[in-house]
């Protein structure tokens, strides 16, 4: 497969991914010319300068994946890249340290005034009184976001004998606690901190997470840091509240936009202002850059990503229970789809037994996939399936049972329209899918790639002379399958052939007497 990378990457991250596939680096691509050249490439490396966007992905027409060596992905068009059916990935630890240290630095910074103490004496002064700062130890610091960053700030704030309180409305009292935080609401952050950090990521609730308002409510002398992304603060209020004396000092390391060229923070006092270095350490870029190009060759071959932005994260223990039912289920998709015949309105996903213990998330959208893959145009994959069955107004639910009859795991979908539903059911034995229902029938198959079916009547005979029409059309049956409900009533047959059925074919079996009624199912799997 052929992969784009588009910004500069750690050399090692490089030969990850030319040890399995061919890349190409074209390094300050214009947007138009990002978009003239995507469409030949499977997956796309960024860090956080090109931006992702909807234009641009709607030339992506093969690209599978999209990597962005770093934490954030607020240059990348996530709803765009779900509706394409493209997976995003990140690298969410490899800077974490990188980012705790910096913030830590400019914490100290401000502190003790060193920019403005070094820049004093470049220009040959000596004026120790004016740069007089603070000490750290028993200060209050207010972390906003306890994410992994946040909580390596905390770690290290412990170091400095500061009280830490922090605000995470994901975050439990007692995970905060492990890294000596003590949680509190955002405004007991506000009012209560003497210095402030927000490790958030950027989205319409964090927006000026921290604005004249919440500045107002502070105590006097407060100092800010700002490593996470440009916009979380409101620059122009932290800037006049520094001009006010309101603020002792703010540190930034991150603008909106980047770079800050009108920002006026640039012009007020009392502030450390350093240009995005905060996973620029040469760790850090070693570490985000082997993670996001690992993810790329995990999906690319298949494979479950580990920090997928779009997709449910699996804690390993359920990857491990779930992966190998994903390729059953797309194939229970398909046959039912396929045995309805008609339009969908309802699918209820049920997994049974161990599977009981799980998310399955990702069995539904692998369900959906099978289903949606030849009702429409549009690429279907695990990641955009939901969001297109919401558009075809398809209601979707899920049940647990831990009961299971003779199976360890079963996974059962029913799907329901005007004409009425279907039921199929399978499960994974010895390593490989069987097919152990259609309706009230139970089976034990083993899906092949093309596949007859009929329901007829249960009559001497009437196998026999179905089996000898597909000889006489020269195709070949490799396996059968018969399931009945009672002697002599409706009996479901199905038989795994090796060549196409013609229509002439289809349609003389389909008129004998004793069938009521047949389908080819098409039930080939990409593993």
């Amino acid at each position: 497969m052929k992969i784009l990378v588009a910004e500069p990457l750690a050399k090692s991250g490089l030969e990850i991914l030319r040890a399995h596939h061919e890349v190409d680096e074209k390094i300050g691509l214009s947007p138009e010319e990002l978009a003239a050249i995507i469409g030949e490439y499977d997956a796309l490396l960024v860090r956080s300068q090109v931006k992702v966007t909807a234009d641009i992905l709607a030339h992506a027409t093969r690209l599978v994946v999209i990597g962005r060596a770093g934490v954030g992905v607020d240059n990348v068009d996530l709803e765009a890249a779900t509706k394409a059916g493209i997976v995003v990935v990140n690298a969410p630890t490899g800077n974490t340290v990188s980012a705790a240290e910096q913030t830590i630095a400019l914490m100290l910074a401000l502190a003790r005034k060193t920019a403005a103490a070094d820049a004093s004496m470049r220009r040959g002064e000596w004026k120790r009184s004016t740069y007089t700062g603070v000490e750290l130890r028993g200060r209050t610091l207010g972390i906003i976001g306890l994410g992994k960053i946040g909580q390596a700030v905390a770690d290290r704030a412990a170091g400095l004998e500061m009280n830490v309180i922090g605000y995470d409305p994901f975050v439990t009292a007692e995970q905060a606690a492990l890294h000596g935080v003590t949680l509190v609401e955002l405004d007991a952050i506000i009012e209560q901190s003497d210095v402030i950090t927000v490790h958030v990521p950027l989205n319409k609730a964090t927006r000026d997470i921290v604005g004249a308002e919440q500045i107002a409510r502070m105590k006097p002398g407060v100092m800010l840091v700002n490593v996470a992304r440009g916009g979380v603060y409101n620059e122009a209020a932290v800037a006049q509240a520094l001009t006010d004396g309101k603020l002792a000092g703010a540190a930034f390391d991150v603008y909106d936009p980047e770079p800050p060229v009108d920002s006026p923070i640039l012009k007020a006092p009392n502030t450390v202002l350093t240009p995005h270095l905060g996973a620029l350490t040469a760790e850090a870029q070693l570490r985000v850059a082997e993670e996001a190009c690992e993810q790329v060759i995990d999906v690319l071959a298949g494979r479950s990503a580990r920090y997928a932005v779009n997709a449910p994260l699996l804690t390993p223990e359920t990857a491990r229970a779930i992966t190998p039912y994903i390729p059953l289920t797309v194939i229970l998709g398909r046959i039912a789809a396929q045995y309805f015949r008609h339009a969908v309105k309802t699918l209820t996903v049920e997994v049974a037994g161990d599977l009981a213990d799980h998310d399955a998330s990702q069995l539904t959208a692998a369900a959906l996939r099978g289903i949606l893959e030849n009702a429409t145009t549009e690429r279907v994959n695990l990641i955009n399936a939901a969001f297109l069955a919401k558009n075809r107004g398809i209601t979707v639910n899920e049940s647990k049972n831990s009961d299971t009859g003779a199976f360890a795991s079963l996974v059962t979908l029913t799907i329901e329209g005007d004409t009425g539903k279907v039921v199929v059911a399978g499960t994974i034995a010895n390593g490989e899918p069987r097919l152990v229902r259609i309706d009230d029938n139970w089976l034990d198959v083993a899906p092949t790639p093309l596949m007859f079916v009929t329901r007829h009547q249960d009559k001497p005979g009437t196998m026999g002379r179905i089996g000898l029409m597909l000889g006489e059309a020269d195709v070949n049956i490799s396996a059968m399958h018969l399931a009945r409900t009672a002697p002599r009533e409706d009996a479901l047959m199905l038989l795994a052939v090796d060549d196409e059925i013609p229509d002439t074919v289809a349609t003389a079996i389909r008129n004998h007497p004793a069938v009521l009624d047949v389908w080819v199912i098409r039930a080939a799997t990409d593993r």
